[in-house]
């Protein structure tokens, strides 16, 4: 298949799970065409059988706002025409499927081309529960040719909320288990801790300085954490007041997080809301247990005392006393680490989970065609 994808290249959830889709997608035979503003953070140059092509956004005086929406559904039916697109994949509904909406009817007159709607998260129980975007929301949501998310827990949020009449096909988050995968032995020297997120207040990375402090009380150990975003600033005023400040490392935005995690030892993911968890199933797969919070669809992921632990949201007695144990207990740590693995292995891998999107893709293909004969 020809597949059109658009995504928000940043830093966040629904881009890198979007990139990777496309490459799993293009290593599988398929032809895979990105259409959004900016080259996605995770793609890596070159790969065969995908391609960028850059939506620009005209400014003119009269305009306050660019008008990006109207770009991306020119740029849209443009590729989806001159390449031959069989389907359109968006991910994250605002703009993104009212621009997929545009394209569509762009293209009908001439030729039929499907557009799938993937939900992430908060562009359902944030944004698009805001009442300047409900309405359209909802409309784009319901006349995408096919709609998925990447939780029960988030398709039963977007039912509750939308009212949305069309079925919602539940196809997780996924990770490449041959790429993500535990170190060959543990690093030198103390232990580590993990967060890795877009800082936003939602990831209350704060709370991972507070675990490290009462950690620190017994443990010797660092925290690691991976990204940037408008919290960063709050979480190094708190490393300051707490006296952890030489033991908290700022990385940076990261491309290469299977590189980063195997050199860790716990991840912290102490959000206040995660319709999935992307970043605890990563470490899963590498082996590194996850302390999460108790939240959205990250227990149809970590189920507690087996493969990580849940705690409450904002108890950072108990999230620090969760990373206690494994990191003074050899036993506990390697079955844990081993569990969570084999969760990846055996729900989670690509293997299991890419194929579903193209059995997807191909039954909003077929009804496509069949609407169209009628």
């Amino acid at each position: 298949m020809r597949i059109g994808i658009t995504c928000y290249p940043t830093y966040g959830g629904s881009g890198i799970v979007a990139t990777e889709l496309g490459m799993e997608l293009a290593a599988r035979g398929h032809e895979v065409h990105f259409i959004t503003y900016a080259n996605p953070i995770r793609l890596d140059p070159g790969t065969p059988r995908v391609y960028y092509h850059e939506v620009e956004v005209s400014t003119y005086p009269l305009f306050q706002h660019p008008p990006y929406l109207l770009a991306l559904a020119s740029r849209m039916a443009e590729v989806a025409e001159w390449q031959n697109l069989d389907i359109l994949h968006v991910h994250y509904a605002i703009p993104h499927s009212a621009a997929a909406l545009l394209a569509r009817q762009m293209l009908a007159p001439r030729r039929t081309v499907p557009f799938i709607t993937t939900l992430h998260g908060t562009d359902i129980t944030i944004v698009g529960n805001d009442r300047s975007y409900f309405a359209v929301t909802k409309f784009t949501t319901e006349q995408s040719d096919g709609i998925t998310s990447i939780s029960e827990y988030l398709r039963k949020e977007t039912n509750e909320v939308f009212g949305v009449c069309k079925d919602i096909r539940v196809i997780p988050n996924f990770v490449n288990c041959d790429l993500y995968r535990p170190a060959g032995a543990r690093h030198p020297g103390r232990w580590r801790l993990l967060h890795i997120s877009n800082f936003r207040p939602v990831k209350r990375i704060t709370d991972c300085v507070r675990v490290l402090a009462l950690v620190r009380k017994e443990v010797d150990c660092e925290l690691w954490l991976a990204g940037d975003g408008p919290d960063r600033g709050d979480a190094e005023r708190v490393a300051f007041e707490l006296g952890v400040h030489e033991e908290v490392r700022f990385l940076g935005k990261q491309n290469h997080i299977e590189r980063l995690i195997p050199q860790c030892d716990v991840l912290l993911l102490p959000s206040r809301l995660e319709s999935f968890g992307l970043a605890a199933l990563e470490a899963m797969a590498c082996g590194v247990v996850p302390v999460a919070t108790n939240v959205g669809g990250v227990p149809e992921v970590v189920t507690h005392g087996v493969n990580g632990f849940l705690e409450a949201v904002g108890d950072v007695q108990a999230q620090a006393a969760r990373v206690l144990e494994l990191l003074t207990s050899d036993t506990l740590r390697s079955t844990m680490s081993a569990a969570a693995r084999r969760t990846a292995e055996t729900d989670f891998c690509t293997t299991r989970i890419i194929p579903r999107y193209e059995g997807y893709y191909e039954e909003v293909l077929a009804s496509a065609v069949h609407a169209g004969a009628r």
